[in-house]
Formats: C-alpha cells, structure tokens, sequence
C-alpha cells in the first residue's frame, strides 16, 4: 500500500539541473531570434517552456520513491504542469502546429521517468532525450510566436541538440568508468555529419551551421589536456562549459538575424 507522508511543504522546488537553464534559455532565444518578432505569445511559450522544465523535476523525485507518495513533490510537480498545461493550451489554439512539439516533449518526459524508475537516468541515450527536448524551445518560440513551423527552426532543433549534448561526453571523461574518448569522437562525427547535411538541405546558412564548430574546438581542447580536465575543479568545467555555451548562442541568435529587423 502507498505510504503519504504528513503534509505538503510549500516551499518551492526548482531543478537543479544548473546546466540546462542555459539550454533552454539559449535555445528558446534562437527560435526568438528565427522569428524576430517577441510578441504575447512569444512570452506566454517562455513561462510555459519554464515550467513544464520545473515539472520534470519533482516528477522525477516522486519516480525515485516508488511506492511512497511524497505530498510536497505531487503538489509542485501538479502545479508546474498544470501551469505549464494551461497555457500550452492557450497557445495550441493560436497555432495548432504545435501539437507536433507537445508530442515531442510529452514523450521526452515518459522515456526520462521511465528511465528514472529503472534507475538508468544518467544513461547516454537518456541525457541525449533529455536535451532533444529542452532544445524543443528553438521550435517552440519560432511556432508560438508566428504560427508556423520552418525547415529552419526545425534545424535550429537539431543544431541547438547536437551542440548542448555534446558537453554529456565531455563531462564523463571526468568519471573513471567513461573516461574513453572514442564515444565523444564518434558523436562529434556524427553530430558534425547531421549540421552539414542540415547545411546543404537548406535548412541552416553557413554562418549558423559553422557555430557547431564552437563543440569541436570544445572537445579538442578537452582531449588534449584531458588530465587538466578530468581533475580540474567543477567550479572551472562549469565555466569552460558556460563560456562556450554563451558564444555558441551569440553566434546562433545573431546568425538568423536579418541585417535589419522587421519593423
């Protein structure tokens, strides 16, 4: 029988997945950027893309539980996506395009708690889920705020995940157990092969493609002075990671800027 423990605490529950603000912040500016408007809509995705992040989180840690139900994380974890639910539903009537997005984030969320019940949530393949869906908010803004969906935006997706899941492998060189360099070198292949072809089909300029190179030189650097990184203090990986996360969203946002915006 399930075990409710005494009464809810109100006190807020954020994520502290410190690291992914700045995907999702960066990201949702590049579909900003895409759409070069900022309009009701464009901050109504914002909050909703904020608090559907926040829901994951108390969700998860209820996950973890498993047959006791902890009030404080179903009361937090019901309000971010209730919240989250409202006004993603204000937002479908606006532009019902985005019904392909919610799938995409609602399945995101059923894989990753999923994941957390078998207790395999720092797996590769989960945090690769995991920042496909908060790169989401690239779409999301440019869809909320005008409507449609592009092979641009759609682009801007796949650069934004190919990126920001780039840091999973860097980081795990820092573990013993996933210290190889092969996984990274073989991501950063591919991912490298999926920004090109994205380059040639059209669906990014050259300019906003060559922003990926800001992963290669990244990860370079890391495999070159791996032992540096590997004991390194977190407090300076989580600069080297932000510092470039910032000059990957400058190069991105500025990228798909016209020279002059529409007035």
């Amino acid at each position: 029988m399930s075990k409710v423990i005494s009464q809810p605490n109100k006190q807020p529950m954020f994520s502290p997945e410190h690291g992914v603000y700045v995907v999702l912040f960066g990201s949702f500016l590049s579909g900003t950027a895409l759409a070069q408007h900022w309009t009701l809509a464009t901050t109504l995705a914002f909050c909703a893309a904020f608090l559907g992040f926040q829901a994951e989180y108390p969700w998860e840690m209820q996950v973890k539980q498993r047959k006791s139900l902890k009030p404080r994380f179903l009361f937090w974890g019901s309000l971010y996506s209730l919240g989250a639910a409202g006004i993603a539903l204000w937002l479908y009537f606006q532009a019902p395009v985005l019904l392909w997005i919610y799938l995409g984030a609602i399945a995101a969320l059923i894989i990753d708690l999923t994941e957390t019940w078998f207790k395999a949530r720092k797996s590769i393949a989960n945090e690769l889920v995991t920042f496909a869906a908060v790169c989401l908010c690239a779409p999301f803004a440019y869809a909320a705020t005008t409507g449609t969906l592009s092979l641009t935006a759609m682009g801007l997706w796949l650069l934004n995940t190919c990126y920001f899941s780039s840091s999973i492998f860097s980081v795990k060189l820092r573990k013993p157990k996933t210290n190889a360099l092969l996984p990274g070198i073989l991501y950063h292949a591919i991912a490298a092969v999926i920004v090109t072809g994205l380059y040639l089909l059209g669906g990014l300029s050259l300019a906003t493609a060559l922003a990926f190179s800001l992963a290669l030189l990244k990860f370079g650097l890391i495999a070159g002075r791996k032992e540096w990184y590997c004991n390194a203090p977190i407090q300076t990986v989580a600069i080297l990671e932000t510092s470039f996360a910032l000059g990957f969203i400058a190069i991105v946002a500025l990228s798909v800027l016209p020279a002059h915006l529409p007035v």
